[in-house]
């Protein structure tokens, strides 16, 4: 795995793009995104524990999972998949529970690049105002 994840933030956009590149195939990078059982290994700040209460990898599938810190508190994040080509693709809502109605729609693409699998991940947020607030919050999702 690469030793960053690279993010594009730009100024008066509503999008976060998260980008990191996997030394693995696409279909166990898709598995492992996917898997209820592999999702807490990588989910969220390190900082963070992850609990995956639901994962409906399907359009009209819904997803929730909940992340703790060192002191028992708990941030609960959920949405629903609108698309699912394995391996190569999924688009899914995206809302933390904290900030209800703040939706955004992200899509997840998965592409193979000698051996490796580039992993692109753009949330779409409702505004700019919205997107800032996330990042504000404690930086956007990282990876594990």
């Amino acid at each position: 795995m690469s030793d960053t994840t690279e993010f594009v933030i730009e100024p008066g956009r509503q999008d976060i793009i998260m980008t990191r590149l996997f030394d693995a195939p696409r279909e166990l990078v898709f598995r492992v995104v996917t898997d209820p059982e592999l999702l807490p290994r990588w989910w969220g700040p390190r900082f963070l524990t992850t609990r995956v209460e639901r994962v409906e990898v399907r359009p009209g599938g819904q997803w929730r999972y909940v992340n703790s810190d060192a002191h028992g508190r708990e941030f609960f994040f959920r949405g629903v998949y609108h698309d699912v080509v394995a391996p190569e693709r999924f688009v899914r809502t995206w809302e933390f529970e904290g900030w209800p109605g703040d939706v955004a729609l992200e899509t997840v693409t998965l592409v193979e690049v000698d051996g490796r699998t580039k992993y692109v991940a753009q949330s779409v947020h409702q505004s700019v105002e919205a997107r800032d607030a996330i990042i504000r919050a404690d930086g956007p999702r990282g990876g594990r």
